[in-house]
């Protein structure tokens, strides 16, 4: 299991996304220098998830006015998530993790067959990254359910905090 500290490069990783682009993220933080907030969410079934992806698009302004690009994940199929995206008019990047490349490496609880309750089947659970312009971790939550996770009025807050006291290289 991978365990990142603060300050560590995160993994690289090319996933579907919704638009039927091939997404690499190595390549996209090249073209793009900026920050990255990378959300993990259980899938469009979730009542909590569609509410939060909401916000995020509702915020989508705040966030490219501060360089942080946002990147959404999740296990569900790429179909169910492109009906989704498009229902909802979601327009950030979202990508499909059917094999759980990017939720394995980055350490994103996976509620499988093993798990000690029964929730909706198998899926991962959210997580939270945010990275800066080289790939370098500046926060992270992990959760093991639909609860608890930050809102996101706190992942503003946090971009402005961590903005406003980063430290030079």
């Amino acid at each position: 299991m991978t365990k990142f500290q603060l300050g560590d490069k995160i993994p690289s990783f090319t996933l579907p996304t919704v638009t039927g682009e091939t997404f690499s993220f190595s390549e996209h933080q090249d073209k793009h220098q900026s920050w990255h907030l990378i959300v993990f969410f259980r899938g469009p079934w979730c009542p909590v998830c569609k509410s939060e992806l909401n916000d995020l698009q509702e915020s989508k302004g705040f966030f490219e006015g501060e360089n942080v690009h946002l990147i959404t994940i999740s296990s569900e199929k790429l179909d169910n998530l492109k009906s989704f995206s498009e229902e909802e008019n979601l327009s950030f990047t979202m990508l499909s993790d059917e094999s759980l490349e990017a939720i394995n490496s980055f350490d994103v609880y996976y509620h499988g067959e093993d798990a000690p309750y029964e929730d909706h089947g198998a899926h991962g659970e959210p997580a939270y990254f945010l990275v800066d312009e080289k790939g370098k971790l500046l926060y992270q939550q992990r959760q093991t359910g639909p609860f608890g996770r930050p809102s996101t009025t706190e992942l503003r807050k946090i971009v402005k905090y961590i903005k406003k006291n980063l430290k030079s290289d």
